[in-house]
């Protein structure tokens, strides 16, 4: 029923700016709201709290149905020639991938070109949290929610109750999204593309009104202000917290994902402005502009493109493909493994070495001050391993069905860690309409893998999940 709300914001767009097409919009909301209504009034509340497997099964279950339903509006449309591409278009709406099959986006009607980007937004923070909101209301817990969609990661309240918490983070989501729509209009850009365009970057997506993303605007101050923007998307909401509401700056530029985070950006930033100096002679401020915005891009797993890599140099793409898989930091709608988890392996590779040296030492490995248990090492350990181990078998599925190893690694990745554009024939300049049916929907389960952080979603096929 929330969701049939969110389809209500485009359709009355439509509406009012007199666009055709809507009938089949319409239809979808109309579904959609009738089938909450009907487990609404066929439910009943459960008369405990919810059990952590409860609570998982939820939180995939919340998942799966908003792409379902979001794809209705895409499905009911001419634009989409089977319910494959709609559910592959509404999946990389949700989990923020930015993926798209069409050929040309300009071709949408306004209401549809709203809810690709919408869908963003409520992905990147608002499916899960908004059902942690709502949940107690209903008198159901929510903080097994919360546990398992930040799961590998430190869930930190940042308030006594959850809905405070949620409500907390929602207010400064909202805040930004708001910032960036005026920036955007300062720009010059119109009112329709830059409400389109703040929802896909606060959601970190990469729908774009254009289909030549952000190269189409040829615009510096357009690409400066996304910059900004798209760097506080990919920095943790608890840290935003602290720095925007309880004024702790301090702990803010000290913690040392965000250290790392910065360190990744401007390091990738400068190899890959001296590899296009030396390609394509570039002068320095082109240059630099041009590998800034697309290294923040990926790194932040926005998508958003104003050039054509595929075109550079092996070093760059190379690069480029490395900050797929690091992605943003822990507790961002950005998607990778996460900043906080790569420094916390490369201590682990540090203390394994410390250990050869002096094999009676005993070693702590610290984040942010706090010892972290040996438990969640070993979690990490797995995780890492658990997502190449996928990563792998979906290179290997695609590569069956025919498609080179370049587009099989990039897709793979690109979807799994929620970028969007890749190498080959998903590369910037290019899409996944041309992709076999069975790839769209390898690559849909890799999105909601990725966004799910592996673990939530493949423990529920697991048969050890199901028994009592």
């Amino acid at each position: 029923m929330v969701l049939a709300g969110s389809m209500m914001v485009p359709l009355v767009y439509g509406l009012a700016a007199g666009s055709g097409g809507l009938g089949s919009f319409a239809i979808a909301v109309a579904v959609t709201a009738a089938a909450g209504a009907v487990l609404f009034r066929g439910g009943r509340r459960p008369p405990s709290d919810l059990s952590v497997r409860e609570g998982i099964l939820l939180v995939v279950t919340v998942w799966a149905t908003a792409c379902f339903f979001g794809c209705l509006p895409f499905w009911f449309s001419p634009h989409f020639s089977s319910f494959t591409d709609a559910f592959f278009e509404s999946t990389s709406g949700f989990t923020t991938t930015g993926s798209t099959v069409l050929p040309r986006v300009e071709v949408l009607p306004p209401a549809l070109q709203l809810w690709r980007c919408f869908t963003h937004w409520l992905g990147g923070m608002g499916i899960v949290l908004l059902g942690i909101a709502v949940l107690p209301l209903l008198g159901t817990g929510g903080m097994h929610l919360y546990r398992a969609e930040f799961s590998g990661a430190k869930s930190e309240k940042l308030r006594p109750r959850i809905a405070e918490t949620v409500l907390a983070l929602w207010k400064i989501y909202v805040a930004l999204t708001l910032g960036l729509y005026v920036a955007l209009r300062l720009t010059g850009m119109d009112r329709f593309e830059s409400a389109c365009h703040a929802f896909s970057t606060l959601g970190t997506g990469g729908f774009s009104t254009r289909t030549a993303s952000i190269a189409e605007f040829r615009s510096p101050s357009i690409e400066a202000v996304l910059i900004v923007f798209m760097v506080l998307a990919g920095i943790n909401f608890t840290m935003h917290y602290r720095l925007w509401v309880e004024r702790r700056s301090r702990l803010f530029f000290g913690d040392p994902e965000i250290r790392a985070y910065a360190a990744a950006i401007l390091l990738s930033t400068a190899a890959i402005t001296w590899s296009l100096h030396q390609q394509a002679a570039l002068e320095g401020w082109p240059a630099l502009r041009t590998a800034l915005f697309q290294v923040v891009s990926i790194t932040t797993t926005t998508g958003f493109v104003t050039a054509d890599y595929e075109q550079w140099l092996p070093l760059p793409q190379l690069l480029l493909l490395a900050l797929m898989f690091s992605g943003g930091c822990t507790g961002s709608t950005a998607g990778g493994l996460k900043i906080s988890r790569l420094v916390l392996l490369w201590r682990v590779i540090s203390r394994e070495f410390k250990r050869m040296v002096e094999r009676r030492g005993v070693f702590v490995i610290r984040l942010a001050g706090e010892a972290i248990p040996e438990t969640s090492i070993q979690a990490l350990l797995n995780l890492v391993y658990l997502s190449f181990l996928i990563n792998f078998t979906a290179c290997l599925m695609l590569a069956a069905m025919g498609l080179d190893v370049l587009t099989s690694i990039s897709a793979v990745a690109a979807s799994m860690f929620n970028v969007g554009p890749g190498l080959g024939d998903v590369g910037p300049a290019k899409h996944y309409g041309g992709l076999p049916a069975p790839a769209k929907w390898v690559l849909s389960i890799c999105m909601l893998a990725g966004r799910l952080e592996f673990y939530t979603l493949l423990v529920v096929l697991t048969p050890s999940f199901w028994r009592k």
